[in-house]
C-alpha cells in the first residue's frame, strides 16, 4: 500500500502509479471487447509496454524514448481505445481490412513482431553505450561557450528576432507548410534552409542555449526556457502544423535527463510553471493553426465542406489518439491481397511531388485524399515503419529491419552526441526528429536521406562554428579566462 506524506509523497511517483492504473483498466476493457484471439491481445499488450518500459528504462538513450513513445501510441493505445469504446472502428482508412477476429490477430502479430526488433536492438545497445556514468564535468564547446557567456543578452535578442523573421516571412511567402503546396520557391536553396531551420534547425539553437545557461550555473532560467517555448510556439503556427508539442518536449526532457545524470536538484517549480505555459502556448497553436488552416485566410480561397468537416474532427477529443500513425496502417497491409516483394519494390520508387498523393494512399487504403485539391493540398495517408517493413509479407523480414532500425537510430544518436558537444539537450532533439521520420516512414523513402543529410550539416555547422570560435578566442591571451560556474 502506497503511504503518502511529506517526506516521500513525489508527484512524478503519483503520475507514474495513475498511469498504470489507467493502463490495466484499459487493458480489462478491451480485452473483454476484443474480437479475435484474447491471448493475441495480450501478448500485443505485453510487447507494447515492454517496448514502453525500454523507453524510459535507465539504460535507454532518447531514440529508445521517441520511437517507444510514438509506436505506443499509434499501436497500443490506439488499438485498445478503439477496440474498447468504437467496437473497432477507426478514424483513418484501413483498406481491406473487414474487422473479423483473424484480421485483427494478424494484424497484432505484425505489430508485436515489429515491436520486438526494436526490443532487442535496445537491449543490445544497453550492453554497449547509454548516458549512465557519463555525467559532464565541463564545457564541451568552448568556442560557441565563450561567445555566448560575453554577449549572452545580444545573442537572446537576435535568436528572437531571427525566429520571428524566419516565421512571418514563410507566412508570408509560404514557402514551407505541412499539407500545402508551396506559394513561393525561393532560389539558392533558401527553401531547404527554410524547411531546416523550421524543422529543427532553429529548435537546435535553442538547445544549444539551454545547455549554455544550465554551463553559466542558470539552470532554471525562465528566459531561455521561456524563448524556447515561444520559438516552437512560432515556428509550429508559421508551419501550419499542431505539432509544437514534438520539439518542444523534447528539449525539456533532455533538460530533465541532464539534471538526473548530472545530479543537479531538480526544481520542481520552474518546470511546473513551464508545463502551464507550455500548454497554454500549445492550445493556442492549435487554434491559430486550425483557424489559418481553414478559414482560407492564407490562400485566399473559399473553404469548402471537406475541409470544413476536417476541421471539425480534428478539433475533437479522438484526434489527440489518431493523430500518430500506426495501426491503420498494419491493419490495411496485413489484411491486403497484394503484399509481396513487387510491392516492397514500388514503395521504395516513389518520389516527392507538390501534387499527387501517397503510393500508400493509392494502392492499399480507399483514401479521404484522392479527391483533394492538389493545386493547393499536399495531403497523404501514410503507413508507418512495420507497415512499410511488412510489405512483403514476412515476419522474419519484418524482424529483421525493425532491428536494423533500432541500430541506425542509436547509431545517429552517439554521432549527435560526440560531434554536438555531449549535448543531451540536442540528443533528444535530434533523436526525436529521427524518430518521429521511423514512426511516419512509408512515403517517398529513398529521400529519407535528406532529414539524415539535414541533421549532419546541422552538426557540422555547430562543430565548425565552435572550432573556430575556439580557435579566435584561445589564440589570444586577453580573451582566455572565461569557465563555467558549474562544478
Amino acid at each position: 500500500m502506497l503511504a503518502f506524506n511529506k517526506t516521500n509523497f513525489d508527484i512524478f511517483q503519483v503520475c507514474k502509479y495513475l498511469f498504470f492504473l489507467i493502463c490495466i483498466l484499459l487493458t480489462i476493457i478491451a480485452f473483454k471487447s476484443y474480437s479475435g484471439d484474447k491471448y493475441i491481445y495480450l501478448l500485443f499488450t505485453l510487447i507494447s509496454n515492454v517496448l514502453l518500459y525500454f523507453s524510459f528504462r535507465k539504460k535507454a538513450i532518447f531514440f529508445d524514448a521517441f520511437i517507444g513513445v510514438f509506436l505506443w501510441l499509434g499501436f497500443w493505445l490506439k488499438l485498445t481505445i478503439r477496440v474498447g469504446f468504437t467496437d473497432g472502428i477507426f478514424h483513418e482508412s484501413v483498406g481491406s481490412f473487414d474487422g473479423s477476429g483473424p484480421a485483427f490477430d494478424r494484424g497484432l502479430l505484425v505489430t508485436s513482431c515489429g515491436m520486438l526488433g526494436l526490443v532487442c536492438a535496445a537491449l543490445i545497445r544497453g550492453y554497449v553505450f547509454s548516458y549512465q556514468g557519463k555525467k559532464q564535468e565541463s564545457v564541451t564547446q568552448p568556442g560557441i561557450f565563450n561567445l555566448y557567456q560575453r554577449h549572452r543578452k545580444i545573442i537572446l535578442i537576435l535568436f528572437v528576432l531571427f525566429f520571428i523573421s524566419i516565421a512571418l516571412s514563410n507566412i508570408y511567402y509560404g514557402i514551407y507548410q505541412r499539407g500545402q503546396v508551396p506559394l513561393t520557391i525561393p532560389p539558392f536553396g533558401i527553401g531547404g534552409i527554410y524547411k531546416w531551420l523550421l524543422l529543427f534547425g532553429l529548435a537546435s539553437f535553442s538547445a544549444i542555449i539551454l545547455q549554455f545557461e544550465y554551463s553559466i550555473g542558470r539552470s532554471n532560467s525562465f528566459l531561455a526556457a521561456v524563448i524556447s517555448l515561444l520559438e516552437g510556439f512560432v515556428s509550429n503556427v508559421s508551419l501550419l502544423s499542431r505539432g509544437m508539442i514534438l520539439n518542444s518536449t523534447s528539449l525539456f526532457y533532455g533538460l530533465y535527463k541532464n539534471f538526473k545524470i548530472n545530479l543537479i536538484p531538480v526544481n520542481r517549480r520552474f518546470f511546473v510553471v513551464l508545463t502551464i505555459f507550455f500548454s497554454i502556448l500549445f492550445i493556442s497553436s492549435v487554434f491559430v493553426v486550425n483557424h489559418l488552416r481553414y478559414s482560407g485566410f492564407l490562400r485566399n480561397t473559399s473553404v469548402n465542406r471537406w475541409e470544413t468537416t476536417s476541421a471539425v474532427h480534428e478539433m475533437t477529443i479522438p484526434l489527440f489518439v489518431d493523430r500518430w500513425v500506426g495501426m491503420e496502417g498494419v491493419l490495411a497491409v496485413s489484411s491486403s491481397h497484394k503484399g509481396g516483394w513487387d510491392l516492397w519494390k514500388r514503395g521504395w520508387q516513389e518520389v516527392y511531388s507538390d501534387n499527387s498523393t501517397s503510393f500508400f494512399d493509392l494502392n492499399l487504403v480507399n483514401s479521404p485524399y484522392l479527391n483533394a485539391n492538389t493545386a493547393i493540398h499536399h495531403y497523404i495517408s501514410l503507413p508507418g515503419i512495420i507497415a512499410f517493413c511488412f510489405y512483403p509479407g514476412s515476419f522474419p523480414f519484418l524482424f529483421v529491419c525493425l532491428f536494423i532500425v533500432g541500430v541506425i537510430g542509436a547509431v545517429v544518436e552517439i554521432f549527435v552526441y560526440r560531434i554536438g558537444g555531449k549535448n543531451l539537450i540536442l540528443c533528444s532533439l535530434l533523436a526525436q526528429a529521427i524518430a518521429y521520420r521511423f514512426a511516419n516512414f512509408g512515403y517517398a523513402p529513398m529521400q529519407s536521406y535528406l532529414i539524415f543529410g539535414s541533421l549532419f550539416m546541422n552538426l557540422v555547422v555547430i562543430y565548425g562554428a565552435d572550432k573556430l570560435l575556439a580557435f579566435i578566442y584561445l589564440r589570444d591571451p586577453a580573451q582566455r579566462g572565461l569557465k563555467s560556474d558549474r562544478v
